[in-house]
């Protein structure tokens, strides 16, 4: 049997045509198929093939989501083939779904093609209902177990299917735990567990309009359609964007026999991986709860025990789970994250995937897993990104001092976050807009507060362990957290918590939360750089010396990758620098020449006056005077710059802005002109200072006289920067150094204005160089930042002998936007309506932009070959567009110094990346 990754959603069927099969039991499966089956259910189906301890089910394909999202109703057959399935389940256990006497009860779980935790539904003990929670409990020989499996069903189903309020739910619950004076759910005598099943049916009529369904199947279907309805989500849509995760592949359904943690002593479920997610740490890590349903320990409801505890209380079952971890992680290769449950003393494996980690947990896993000889260099460069790099080199907070600690937690989520505490996801929000950090503290999260936590800083909750829902989304955002901190009793409702020495802390205050230590700070603890920072910045001998193992062990491992992504890379990286610190800071990181040197920044501050002087000059003379007061402090800038990167190149780029940018805005000075007008006094000055702003003033300066315009209309301006660089590079090859200067012409959309300073450019040089006895061969090059210049890339070719895309201003330039007015006008309605699946000024848009560098490299080539082409703009250090880049065959990308060892790490992995997969960047 050949399984095809789905495409679009199917349409209605053909009269006659085969039907679509659209519901596969376990054993029918495998991994590979994940496209159709869903993470979940793909991994189901290969533990069931491994003859793993699986609980029997099916899954629903997403096919048959994509259909339902598209047509409204459920794809033709699938109720016959669920039926079909439904039966062989019953055959398998020889239970019936939903029977008075021998109750079949299955669980309806989402599993989309990539892990989305928390963010869509599941109902378990479909088939419960007032006739068969008795047979439940004669079978069980456990009302307790019975009633509380009811309850949950009805809570389940009101909040997902039907749509109602937990917060109901819960009250009831409080209320009946209250009434029979007990602190937690277990402890429930069988009469108010009674009680809550009526007190939550009235709930369910009274707020829906209808009666808790007593029908097993109307249950059945009802829960599978919820699922797919889960699909889209808010808080769906909101994680799918936030991971990059297409809005097109839908979900499957997993359709599985119960098996039940909470049937009474020596039951429980938990969670378990085969290494430590939060640091990498070798060992079987996880948390267990005895008597409880998977839901309690994701919920993070009840804090839960250690994995070492089931040891102690269940060896059997401990043994057995740990010989199933080491073969899992032997066959996916890979950390596993895996769901069991024990039933009366039988073990059940009820998920597996491949785990969500912290950034420094896939350093050390990854280096780890080589050293075992499970896997290559190769393979551990694609087990990293440079987004868990760039989170490694994120400030840590300063362990000396007198920081006031008010809590532990569990530490689920590296990093250190400092910031005013809020309770809910909605203040996150609006406080985090209006530029405040904000730590979002809550007794447990929900997949609700996704949005606030994707806003906050760090997360705290006062219950819940490193597998609540808290803790793992965190970690596969980068977020700092701190859970399960049970000293903190915390009132969302009176916006405040108050510690275990009745300390209260209010919304606003400040606090500093330890993700890697689960210690909470009262007010602001000071950071300090990361040790993989001193790693790129001093080396590894420095970066290791008097730390403690695991850091040294996080750091080598980040050394030996990033020495075998050097290896393995083509792609140059440069780094973007405007000052000699920048540029050494550059070089530090590894950065191997500056692929944008600003010399506009040059000119601010003190020197803003010799501009206005260049500018207000009404003569040749004037003006002359102004450039030759500009060239001593152009040639020292070039010479510190020259200096600090000497024997690698450095790309500068001619002043790009308007000039306007350098004189006093329109209105103000019309203000202080008119005012003094109006006094009488005399003001020539400010006059005619005026009148050359009013003369420079346009409606779109961004597309107006900057760039190569500036050089050909201002004389002189581009001559006097060539000559302050020919200056420099002769003092430097003087002084036995060995600069390598790159001149850059900006906004070029013609050959014709290229080769109009070129021309200049390069008589500039043969004066200098026979003044100075020196050799002076430096490229000219353009950047490429106009869709015409990219189009017409042959032509221009003929001239430059390099191309630099600016990619920030050709994806305006690309698309109409001013990125200074768009982000803020309607960008976040262009991501949230799909328009957008990230900023187009944050990834590289690859069929827009993308295909006109793609264009533009392929023409300049064909008329220069061996072109030099680079990119300059921010999307260099973007660790998709890097892929990007490195499928078009530019030769190197430039980007901030700080992110110069992402760039590394990435061009790195795009070239074992595209040895895998054989693919281009398209």
């Amino acid at each position: 049997m050949t399984m095809q990754t789905p495409a679009a959603p199917a349409g209605d069927p053909v009269p006659g045509a085969p039907m679509t099969t659209y519901v596969y039991p376990f054993a029918q499966g495998d991994r590979s198929q994940q496209d159709l089956l869903g993470g979940k259910g793909a991994n189901l189906a290969e533990m069931t093939r491994l003859g793993l301890p699986v609980p029997p089910g099916f899954t629903i394909t997403t096919e048959a989501c994509r259909h339902y999202l598209a047509h409204g109703h459920q794809p033709d057959g699938l109720h016959e083939q669920i039926g079909v399935n439904v039966r062989l389940l019953e055959q398998r256990t020889g239970q019936v779904l939903g029977d008075a006497d021998n109750p079949m009860l299955v669980s309806v779980r989402s599993g989309a093609r990539f892990s989305m935790p928390g963010m869509m539904d599941t109902v378990l003990n479909i088939g419960l209902n007032d006739r068969s929670v008795a047979g439940l409990a004669e079978r069980a020989g456990n009302e307790h177990f019975a009633w509380d499996s009811y309850r949950r069903l009805i809570q389940m189903f009101g909040k997902t299917v039907l749509g109602l309020p937990g917060e109901e739910f819960e009250h009831a619950l409080d209320r009946v735990k209250k009434q029979a004076d007990v602190a937690t759910d277990v402890e429930l005598p069988v009469a108010s567990l009674r009680d809550l099943v009526d007190a939550y049916k009235e709930i369910v009529r009274q707020d829906s309009g209808r009666d808790f369904p007593q029908d097993p199947q109307e249950q059945l279907m009802l829960a599978v359609e919820a699922v797919f309805h889960s699909w889209n989500t808010d808080r769906a849509r909101l994680y799918r964007r936030q991971e990059r995760i297409s809005h097109d592949l839908g979900t499957a359904v997993n359709v599985q026999v119960m098996v039940f943690g909470n049937a009474g002593p020596g039951s429980g479920t938990g969670v378990a991986f085969t290494r430590d997610p939060g640091s990498g740490a070798r060992g079987e890590y996880g948390d267990y709860l005895p008597d409880a349903q998977g839901e309690d320990v994701v919920a993070g409801i009840r804090n839960t025990l250690s994995l070492q505890v089931l040891q102690e209380l269940d060896p059997t079952s401990y043994a057995q789970l740990t010989d199933i971890m080491n073969r899992l992680e032997l066959h996916y290769r890979d950390l596993c994250d895996i769901e069991f449950t024990i039933e009366r003393g039988r073990l059940w494996m009820l998920q597996t995937r491949v785990g969500k980690r912290t950034a420094a947990a896939a350093f050390r896993i990854a280096v780890q897993l080589v050293d075992e000889h499970v896997i290559s260099m190769d393979e551990a460069l694609l087990r990293v990104t440079g987004h868990q790099l760039s989170h490694l080199m994120f400030p840590a907070f300063v362990t000396d001092g007198d920081h006031r600690c008010i809590a532990r937690g569990m530490n689920a989520s590296p990093g250190a976050a400092v910031g005013r505490v809020v309770f809910d996801s909605k203040t996150a929000v609006s406080w985090a807009k209006g530029g405040q950090q904000v730590i979002l503290v809550r007794r447990e999260t929900n997949p609700d507060d996704l949005e606030g936590m994707v806003a906050a800083a760090g997360i705290l909750t006062s219950r819940g362990g490193k597998t609540s829902h808290a803790a793992v989304v965190a970690r596969g955002m980068g977020k700092t957290a701190v859970c399960g901190a049970e000293a903190l009793d915390v009132d969302t409702k009176a916006r405040r918590m108050t510690t275990e020495a009745g300390l209260v802390i209010s919304e606003g205050d400040l606090l500093s939360i330890d993700g890697s230590t689960g210690e909470v700070f009262l007010g602001e603890v000071q950071v300090k750089d990361s040790p993989v920072v001193r790693y790129f910045e001093a080396g590894l001998e420095a970066a290791v010396e008097g730390v403690d193992e695991a850091t040294a062990e996080l750091v080598r491992a980040v050394d030996r990758l990033m020495r075998h992504a050097d290896a393995k890379r083509r792609l140059r990286v440069r780094a973007n620098a405007d000052t000699p610190e920048d540029a050494a800071r550059g070089r530090r990181m590894g950065a191997e020449g500056i692929g944008l040197l600003r010399t506009e920044h040059m000119f601010l501050g003190e020197r803003r006056t010799y501009v206005e002087r260049l500018i207000l000059a009404e003569s040749a003379d004037e003006r002359e005077s102004a450039l030759t007061a500009l060239l001593p402090l152009q040639r020292k800038d070039f010479i510190r710059i020259l200096e600090a990167m000497d024997g690698l190149p450095v790309t500068i780029r001619l002043i790009d802005p308007p000039l306007h940018e350098f004189l006093p805005d329109l209105t103000e000075l019309s203000v202080r002109v008119a005012v003094a007008e109006a006094k009488g006094e005399h003001a020539e000055a400010e006059l005619r200072l005026l009148q050359a702003v009013q003369r420079l003033h346009e409606q779109n300066p961004m597309l107006g006289l900057r760039g190569v315009r500036l050089g050909l209309v201002l004389p002189g301006l581009f001559a006097l920067q060539v000559r302050a660089i020919a200056e420099a590079a002769c003092f430097r090859q003087r002084m036995g150094g060995d600069p390598q200067a790159e001149i850059m012409i900006p906004l070029v959309g013609s050959i014709q204005e290229l080769e109009l300073v070129i021309d200049e450019a390069s008589r500039v040089l043969r004066e200098v160089g026979d003044a100075n006895g020196c050799t002076l061969r430096f490229p000219i090059g353009t950047m490429i930042e106009l869709p015409r210049a990219a189009l017409t890339a042959g032509q221009i070719a003929g001239a430059a002998e390099f191309f630099s895309f600016g990619t920030n201003d050709l994806t305006q330039t690309t698309w109409g936007f001013s990125r200074d007015d768009v982000e803020a006008a309607f960008f976040s309605a262009y991501l949230e309506k799909g328009v957008f699946g990230v900023s187009p000024f944050e990834s590289i848009d690859r069929e827009g932009v993308g295909e006109l560098v793609r264009i533009a490299v392929e023409q300049g080539r064909a008329t220069r070959p061996g072109l030099h082409c680079g990119v300059c703009g921010e999307h260099g250090g973007d660790p998709d567009s890097v892929h990007f880049f490195e499928g078009v065959g530019l030769d190197y990308v430039s980007c901030s110094p700080f992110r110069v060892p992402v760039a590394r790490l990435e061009a790195g992995r795009a070239v074992v990346e595209r040895s895998v997969s054989g693919s281009d960047s398209r």
